[in-house]
């Protein structure tokens, strides 16, 4: 029986002009990756798949194989640069927007700290999106560690991969110290504050910062990400492609 989550035809079709793969396996890829994408979405534990997937020890098999490799994040960024192209933007950007989010967690594996600002005990997502919302690089720690310390860990990251990203907005958070100079210094960006608006009676969009926290409301879409429920931050990081994945596939199709 097939589940929402399950690829189309042609949404399969562009995961295979990108991971072409023709090797005879005991079981489908497409299979495999439907699989991973139920997971993801309704935030059930591997062995508790439905029988209609491949074993659950398969399909985590490939998820760590594909996770551990880079598979995860190849096709992220392939799907990434279709995405934008689409949408008639360079395959790169040169704008944009970073901030984190804290979750709690449900295990009390490593990386796992409090928030006092937000009273939440768990880990915290470091993202840095696009003009678009597509996520450009996540890194998850502990959640007490601060966003100034951080954004240097995500921009290190990613800083080969966007030669032409010269400016990054973000909130208050990030300017304390000398976080822009070294910014400046070690990535070549500009780091620009986008001021909060006075307190209203009425619901206000901040702007610039409104990109990136709708991409947090399209990864809270998906049950997985709902918490921080993953023992170790490779399957944390590896989870918030997956999701973003499966949301660029819909647009792309």
């Amino acid at each position: 029986m097939p589940y929402p989550t399950d690829l189309t035809d042609s949404e399969w079709e562009i995961i295979t002009s990108i991971l072409p793969d023709n090797r005879r396996r005991k079981h489908s890829l497409r299979q495999l990756w439907n699989a991973i994408f139920y997971v993801v979405k309704t935030g059930c534990q591997w062995r508790f798949l439905p029988d209609g997937f491949p074993p659950w020890q398969t399909v985590y098999y490939y998820y760590r194989q594909w996770r551990n490799r880079g598979i995860v994040e190849e096709l992220h960024a392939a799907l990434r640069e279709r995405v934008r192209r689409a949408a008639k933007r360079a395959s790169t950007p040169s704008v944009a927007i970073a901030d984190s989010q804290s979750v709690k967690t449900t295990h009390s594996g490593p990386q796992r700290g409090f928030d006092g600002g937000k009273g939440i005990k768990g880990r915290k997502r470091h993202l840095i999106v696009d003009m678009l919302g597509l996520v450009l690089g996540v890194i998850v720690t502990a959640a007490n560690v601060q966003d100034k310390r951080g954004l240097p860990l995500l921009l290190e990251q990613i800083r080969d991969r966007f030669e032409r990203l010269v400016l990054i907005y973000v909130d208050g958070g990030y300017t304390s110290g000398p976080l822009a100079e070294w910014v400046k210094r070690r990535i070549g960006c500009c780091l620009q504050v986008v001021p909060r608006r006075a307190s209203t009676a009425t619901f206000t969009i901040e702007p610039k910062r409104w990109i990136v926290e709708r991409t947090f409301g399209w990864l809270n879409a998906y049950r997985r990400l709902s918490k921080d429920y993953e023992y170790c931050i490779d399957s944390s990081e590896a989870m918030i492609y997956l999701a973003m994945i499966r949301l660029m596939l819909k647009r792309l199709k």
